[in-house]
């Protein structure tokens, strides 16, 4: 399918559907079952831009010093309304066109959270549900509410509780990584050849972690640790295999790093990856390294996400993809080998921080555990 670069705030037209047996159906709704980036999706959470706000936040800070490329000269700021505004239509736009592919769609409880998030060594203003990507992990049967590197996100995944609920009560196992202290020695400002966070106690965002069957990916960097790491391992057990990515990308999760498209197929970024660092089981798979990005601009703001934002594609299906519909290169590149695009926009994407694989958390797809690397 061609890209639509129109304006056209209705959405693309599109003709693309889920074969009707791969939709989802209402016996299987709230039920949690995901083992990949590519299976057919059934159910999805959608975050929100509502109460959109930067805090100040001493693991922010420790994140802008380490970064080469984000967060750079970010301050304590509340978004302009036409920002949220604007990203809500289209995430509204988006909502459509999953449903109307059969996709049931689930969206968090926005909350406007006042005062401090406070602990008895800490305070810091609140952060904004937008990614449910970063702060909840989904895996098989399990939803994992993940050790985030940020105090302002500390009770971030109150604003999905009434969702975690439900799919407890359809089967879902429910769990919670050890609250983390976050205490001020946790933050690195030594420079840029030092992590932004040590190795003290468990930290990663779900965001730092891709799934491919019995193998997972899991990115060392400034937001994510080793142990990290280790925790996820012992919490997943002997029916997956969780492969450290070192020396990959040292700054903010893995999805502009590497997009895993299908079995056998994976996109990367020709910045970061090369044939010395991509993770070894990886080394078997066909590689596409990313065209440049294209870099439309809606807002004079600093952006949050690198430019590398527009690799941040969400697949419905080894054959269809979502894709920032300014990408015109990468659009044309997914075809030639097969892959469907829906092309939509996320006009603040940049500013706020992700695109349609970040705002998403993938709740069940069709597919089961299996080996993609035996």
């Amino acid at each position: 399918m061609k890209t639509d670069q129109s304006e056209n705030k209705a959405g693309p037209k599109t003709s693309l559907r889920v074969p009707e047996q791969e939709q989802g159906s209402p016996e299987s709704a709230g039920i949690v079952s995901t083992y990949s980036e590519w299976d057919p999706l059934e159910e999805v959470i959608v975050g929100t831009a509502a109460y959109a706000q930067l805090p100040k936040d001493l693991g922010i800070d420790a994140l802008s010093h380490a970064a080469v490329d984000l967060y750079k000269d970010m301050a304590e700021i509340q978004f302009p309304d036409r920002i949220v505004h604007e990203t809500e239509e289209d995430l509204s736009v988006f909502v459509s066109e999953l449903e109307k592919l059969g996709i049931r769609v689930r969206r968090p409880h926005a909350i406007k959270f006042t005062g401090m998030v406070q602990t008895p060594l800490w305070e810091s203003g609140y952060f904004f549900t937008y990614c449910p990507r970063d702060v909840l992990l989904s895996i098989g049967d399990m939803i994992i509410e993940t050790p985030n590197v940020f105090r302002s996100r500390f009770f971030e995944p109150w604003a999905y509780k009434n969702i975690l609920v439900e799919y407890m009560e359809h089967g879902a196992r429910w769990l919670s990584a050890p609250r983390p202290a976050l205490r001020d020695d946790v933050y690195n400002f030594d420079g840029l050849s030092a992590s932004a966070i040590k190795n003290t106690e468990p930290l990663f965002d779900a965001a730092n972690v891709l799934k491919a069957g019995r193998d997972v990916f899991y990115l060392i960097s400034d937001s994510g640790n080793e142990l990290g790491c280790r925790w996820l391992q012992s919490t997943l057990g002997s029916d997956y295999q969780v492969h450290a990515c070192r020396n990959l990308y040292s700054s903010s999760h893995i999805d502009t790093t590497l997009v895993l498209l299908r079995p056998g197929l994976l996109l990367a970024n020709p910045e970061r990856v090369n044939d010395d660092n991509l993770p070894k089981p990886l080394k078997k798979w066909d590689i596409m390294y990313a065209p440049e990005m294209a870099e439309p601009s809606y807002s004079d703001m600093t952006p949050m996400a690198s430019k590398w934002f527009g690799m941040n594609v969400l697949m419905l299906s080894p054959s269809l993809a979502v894709v920032d519909q300014h990408q015109s290169a990468l659009i044309k590149q997914l075809e030639s080998v097969g892959i469907d695009v829906l092309p939509l926009r996320l006009r603040h994407g940049r500013q706020l921080g992700g695109g349609f694989h970040c705002v998403t958390l993938d709740v069940r797809r069709k597919g089961s555990l299996r080996n993609y690397f035996g």
